[in-house]
C-alpha cells in the first residue's frame, strides 16, 4: 500500500510544537502505554526479523493468537486461511472490530537495522525472495497487541463486545475477502463499528492523519497481450508489429483520463510492464502490458476499465489487425481492491477525540491517496458499519526535517529502505486506538 503526500504546512507546524506536553487528560493512558514499551518493542522487533508473505502467515499468527489467548480474548485460528479472530464480552453494548495486517513483502532489507529481515521465501512466481515488513504491518500488529492490552486492562471502563481480528494477505488484496467469505460478520459479532490504522511514510513521526471520505482508491490490474504477425527485422512490411501497435495503445490509454475522466473526479492508468521481443532483428508476435487503474468512484472504474477494452481494440483495427489476432484484455478481478471509505460521523468523532488528546498540531485531516486498502471491504460487506483508518506518521522528525517536508526525498513504504521510528508510531498509534476504542465502547 503507498500513500500519498500529507499536508505539508501542517505537518512542518507539527515538526516546531512537538516539544509542547502532552494534553492533562491523556496522562494515565499515555503513561500506561509507555510502560508497556520496553515490551512492545521485543515483540516488535521478533515481528520484524520473522515476516512471512502474503497468506503464507504461519508463525506470525501463531505467535500472536498465544498473546491473545493470555489477554482473556477467545481465539478461533485459520479464518480466511491464515488469519486470528479474538473475541471479548463484556457486557452490553456496541460490538467494536479492530484490524490489523500481518503480511510482509517480497523485498531484500537494506535498513541495516540489527534486526533487519534475513527471511528468504519463494513468491507465487515461483521466485526465491527477500522478505521484509516495508509497509509497516509489523508496527501494526505490535500496536494491535498493545491495545489489547490496554482494553483488557480496562474492563472496567467500557461496555459491548471486542473484536479483534489479525488479517493476512493485504498486500495481494485478498485477505479481508478471504475472512468474510469464511464467516467473519456471521461466525463472529458482527460489528457496529470498525476501525484499523496505517503507518505512513510521508509524515513525521507521531502525526495521526484522517482522511474523511474516500481516503484510498479501487485499484485494478490490466493485462493486455497485443498480438502480432512476427518476422525479420529487415522486412517490416511481411509482419504485423505487435510493439508498435502495442506503443500506440500506451499512448492513447492517457487520453482516458486526459480527455474523458471529469477532472474533479481522480483517476489513473499506468502501464507498469511492456514486455517483448527477445532480439535486435527480430520483430516478435506479440507484446505483453500490464496495468494498474485507480479511482474512487464505481461509476469512474466502469468508465476506465471499459475504455481500455475500447481502445485497445480500435487501435488494433486501425493497425489492420485481422479479427484472429486482435489483441486479449484480462482485468485480473479477483485482485481487485475497491476504494476504501471512511464514514464521516466515526471519523469526525476520531479527529475530535485525537486533537483533544495530542493536539491540534499532531492530529490532522489528510487528503485521500491512490494507493489501495482491502480494509475497504469490511464496510461493503455491510454499509450499516462505521469504518475508519487513519494514518500514523512514521518518518523520524530529524530526517522529516532535513528533507523539508519533502516526502520524495525520503524512502516510502514498499521501499526496502524503509525504517519508521517504530516505537513512536507504536506508541502513538496504541495509545490512539485504544483512547478511540474507549470512546466507542464508553458505558452509557
Amino acid at each position: 500500500m503507498i500513500h500519498g503526500v500529507l499536508p505539508m504546512r501542517r505537518f512542518l507546524l507539527a515538526a516546531a510544537t512537538f516539544a509542547v506536553a502532552t494534553p492533562l487528560q491523556a496522562a494515565t493512558l499515555a503513561e500506561a502505554v509507555k510502560a508497556d514499551m520496553p515490551s512492545l518493542m521485543t515483540l516488535y522487533r521478533d515481528l520484524h526479523a520473522n515476516p512471512e508473505l502474503s497468506m503464507q502467515e504461519v508463525r506470525t499468527p501463531a505467535k500472536l493468537a498465544v498473546e491473545m489467548k493470555k489477554l482473556g480474548f477467545s481465539v478461533t485460528e485459520k479464518v480466511g486461511k491464515t488469519g486470528v479472530v479474538a473475541v471479548m464480552k463484556n457486557g452490553a453494548g456496541p460490538t467494536l472490530m479492530i484490524r490489523a495486517d500481518m503480511d510482509g513483502l517480497p523485498v531484500v532489507e537494506q535498513t541495516g537495522l540489527p534486526y533487519a529481515s534475513k527471511v528468504r521465501a519463494v513468491a507465487r512466481s515461483g521466485v526465491e525472495t527477500g522478505v521484509m515488513h516495508a509497509c509497516g504491518h509489523d508496527t501494526h500488529m505490535t500496536s494491535f497487541i498493545g491495545t489489547a492490552r490496554q482494553l483488557a486492562a480496562r474492563k472496567a471502563e467500557w461496555s459491548g463486545t471486542l473484536v479483534m481480528i489479525l488479517q493476512p494477505g493485504e498486500e495481494t488484496g485478498e485477505g479481508a475477502k478471504a475472512m468474510l467469505d469464511d464467516g467473519l460478520y456471521t461466525r463472529f459479532p458482527k460489528p457496529s463499528q470498525v476501525i484499523a490504522f496505517h503507518d505512513a511514510a510521508a509524515a513525521p513521526a507521531g502525526v495521526v492523519a484522517i482522511s474523511p471520505g474516500y481516503a484510498l482508491a479501487n485499484v485494478d490490474s490490466v493485462d493486455i497481450s497485443v498480438k502480432g504477425v512476427g518476422g525479420h527485422g529487415a522486412y517490416p512490411h511481411t509482419t504485423k508489429d505487435p510493439i508498435v501497435l502495442a506503443s500506440k495503445i500506451v499512448m492513447a490509454l492517457q487520453t482516458l483520463v486526459s480527455r474523458e475522466n471529469n477532472p474533479l473526479d481522480p483517476a489513473v492508468v499506468t502501464v507498469g510492464s511492456f514486455q517483448a521481443g527477445a532480439k535486435h532483428n527480430i520483430i516478435s508476435d506479440e507484446a505483453k502490458l500490464q496495468l494498474t487503474v485507480r479511482s474512487y468512484k464505481p461509476e469512474v472504474r466502469k468508465a476506465l476499465l471499459d475504455g481500455i477494452q475500447r481502445i485497445v481494440r480500435g487501435e488494433a483495427i486501425a493497425a489492420g489487425m485481422p479479427n484472429d489476432r486482435m489483441p486479449v484484455v484480462t482485468i485480473r478481478e479477483a485482485e481487485f481492491t475497491p476504494a476504501t471509505f471512511n464514514t464521516d460521523a466515526l471519523s469526525n468523532r476520531a479527529l475530535t477525540l485525537f486533537e483533544e488528546r495530542f493536539g491540534k498540531q499532531r492530529a490532522v485531516k489528510a487528503p485521500p491517496v491512490m494507493g489501495g486498502e482491502d480494509f475497504s471491504r469490511y464496510y461493503l460487506a455491510d454499509k450499516s458499519v462505521e469504518s475508519l483508518i487513519f494514518w500514523v506518521g512514521g518518518t523520524p522528525m530529524a530526517k522529516w526535517q532535513a528533507a523539508g517536508g519533502d516526502a520524495s526525498k525520503l524512502p516510502s513504504l514498499h521501499s526496502p529502505y524503509w525504517a519508521p521510528e517504530a516505537d513512536t508510531v507504536i506508541s502513538t498509534a496504541t495509545e490512539a486506538m485504544t483512547a478511540l476504542s474507549l470512546d466507542i465502547l464508553k458505558k452509557g
